[in-house]
């Protein structure tokens, strides 16, 4: 038997129905759908302290059920005391089952958790489609023990095939993000 996630066959047989009704899109590829979701965390103390680089790293590959990545900077940055290559950033991109499945517990469980939680903000559209939500405390997530010095936010883009924001929306709003009123 093939396991499918819960949104992803809500959406094969709810979300395209109501989108292609709602937009009146002609043909079926024209329907947007959720490519990918990419978590990252950016990381300004591991030039210091590269504990804290490989506990972002265990945080975000827990959070996400896949194995994190570090991001290294491209050039250096006197400013910033960076060299080129240093690690800078840890990110995990999300795809296909996987990414469904952390939709599911970011709506369903997470979100729920934030302390006075109003909704996410509507207003984070790039233009393009995609959707960006910034999280300031890491503790939301279950997986996450509350033993660990310094609370690091993350930043979550929701990529779609939507062209302009009104129909990713629209989108998000059908898989049960929850907006702001």
């Amino acid at each position: 038997m093939n396991y499918l996630p819960r949104l992803k066959t809500k959406y094969n047989e709810e979300i395209k129905l109501k989108l292609k009704q709602k937009f009146l899109y002609e043909g079926i590829m024209q329907i947007p759908k959720l490519t990918k979701i990419v978590i990252n965390q950016g990381i300004n103390r591991s030039i210091y302290d590269k504990n804290t680089l490989n506990n972002a790293i265990e945080n975000i590959s827990l959070i996400s059920g896949q194995k994190a990545i570090f991001c290294q900077s491209k050039r250096d940055e006197s400013g910033f005391q960076l060299r080129k290559g240093t690690p800078i950033s840890v990110k995990v991109t999300l795809r296909r089952n996987r990414m469904y499945e952390f939709l599911d517990r970011l709506i369903n469980i997470v979100l729920p958790r934030v302390r006075d939680f109003n909704g996410v903000n509507k207003k984070s559209f790039d233009g393009k489609g995609n959707y960006n939500l910034g999280i300031r405390e890491q503790i939301i997530f279950p997986e996450i023990k509350k033993d660990f010095k310094k609370n690091i936010g993350m930043n979550i883009t929701f990529v779609t095939t939507a062209k302009k924001d009104k129909e990713a929306k629209y989108l998000l709003y059908l898989f049960g993000l929850p907006f702001k009123k």
